[in-house]
């Protein structure tokens, strides 16, 4: 009875396994592979630009400076209601401002530059992110994609009880369905831990829009804001009344000389030339997964305090360790390398689940060539999609539509795969 239970089992979890990855597979490969190429996001940026000007650290005036210049280009007086300053931290040595309208790369004095052109880099991240879609449909359904992952990773040790006993055991010599399974099953014990990881850090980045949502419906009448500020901390009260800009300097010297090991990687001026302007300062901690801690000041450089995400309560740290983990912007240049190992080993794992499904139904006696080849053809067109428009960019230039240029490149794969297995099966 114990092993008809367990037998039992196993078929009802290969059963989900199958389903969920079915049902998933395609968008799941697409988000798998998006997210490999985005691993080197910051490299993306510097070989869309590699003229920009870059630098190791920058002073605070010549931040200053950098902030006066690109708001003086502002139509009018400044109508932006955010300012952001990203300081040169040796993943991205430079040193940009931007606005809510624009973007501008800065040199060691603060003097204007050229524009910011990472347009291909911003694709590949809205590709990942949303799947291109508006941000709460397209990060909702990446987020739920990534429970899928946790979904499917259960279900296949479940439904593999000998998986672990067999890790080692790799027939890749075979070139044939058996080391397809072994390919699959290896790779998915070998990357577990990461897949897991990934996967559920993934929902909680791209489920944020929804439960930050509800809970601001639930609990702060509808105040998006209010409802994150236990974590990221909360804003003073604006006033729009006119003022000089902010003395940036203050605070970024009061930085260097309190928290010496603290390296500042943005900063944030927020309504600025206005009476309720007030400054964030994005303080990067060595060996910690946080992204950065909140250092809050007034205009004229007055420190209020932090917002916890270093030291705060432990469901704000761990909050703020989740996008670093999910990415893996921490260790530098060796982590980069093991994420993107281990995002084409999940690349594989993903491909090869539903190869081996279409190799089942064949030994049914239900086989599925047009099928195997869309398959083949998404598996291809993917990243094909992602070389193509990279090479446009670096051909012709940041202004070019990416969107209808990926999704015509793997349309177009994938047509050639299943057009040249309809005309075998003619010729045949």
């Amino acid at each position: 009875m114990r092993k008809d239970a367990e037998n039992g089992l196993v078929q009802r979890s290969l059963a989900a396994h199958s389903t969920i990855g079915l049902i998933c597979c395609a968008l799941l490969y697409l988000i798998c592979v998006s997210g490999t190429a985005l691993v080197l996001y910051e490299e993306w940026q510097r070989l869309e630009q590699p003229g920009a000007p870059e630098m190791a650290t920058i002073a605070p005036a010549s931040v200053q400076r950098a902030a006066q210049n690109v708001l003086q280009r502002e139509e009018g007086s400044p109508t932006t209601t955010h300012l952001y300053v990203h300081l040169p931290v040796p993943s991205l040595p430079r040193t940009t401002v931007t606005t809510d309208t624009q973007a501008f790369h800065v040199d060691g004095d603060g003097a204007v530059v050229e524009p910011e052109e990472n347009a291909w880099a911003e694709f590949l991240l809205a590709l990942h992110y949303r799947l291109n879609l508006p941000a709460t449909i397209g990060m909702t359904l990446v987020g739920a994609f990534g429970a899928m992952i946790v979904a499917l990773s259960v279900s296949g040790i479940l439904a593999h009880p000998r998986i672990f006993r067999d890790a080692f055991r790799l027939r890749a010599r075979r070139w044939d369905e058996v080391a397809t399974v072994d390919w699959h099953n290896r790779l998915a014990v070998w990357t577990l831990p990461f897949a897991l990881a990934i996967a559920l850090t993934g929902s909680v980045i791209g489920l944020f829009y929804v439960t930050a949502g509800g809970l601001a419906y639930a609990g702060y009448e509808g105040d998006s804001e209010a409802a994150i500020a236990p974590i990221f901390g909360d804003e003073p009260a604006e006033n729009a009344a006119p003022a000089p800009v902010a003395n940036l300097v203050p605070a970024l010297e009061y930085m260097a000389r309190e928290f010496p090991e603290v390296r500042p990687s943005y900063v944030i001026l927020h309504d600025p030339g206005t009476v309720g302007q007030h400054v964030q300062i994005v303080g990067l901690h060595p060996q910690r997964l946080i992204f950065g801690e909140y250092y809050a000041f007034d205009a004229n450089g007055r420190f209020h305090g932090t917002a916890g995400l270093a030291d705060g309560e432990i469901g704000q740290q761990l909050a703020a360790s989740v996008y670093n983990l999910h990415f893996g912007n921490f260790g530098g240049l060796p982590v980069k390398i093991a994420y993107i190992l281990f995002g084409l080993a999940l690349c594989i794992v993903v491909a090869t689940g539903t190869f081996i499904w279409l190799n089942k139904r064949e030994r049914q006696g239900s086989g599925a060539p047009l099928l195997r080849a869309g398959w083949w053809g998404l598996v291809v067109g993917v990243p094909a999609g992602l070389v193509t428009t990279l090479a446009v960019r670096l051909v012709i230039g940041n202004e070019v539509a990416f969107v209808p240029i990926y999704w015509a490149t793997c349309l177009l794969v994938l047509v050639g795969f299943v057009s040249r297995e309809l005309a075998q099966k003619r010729q045949n």
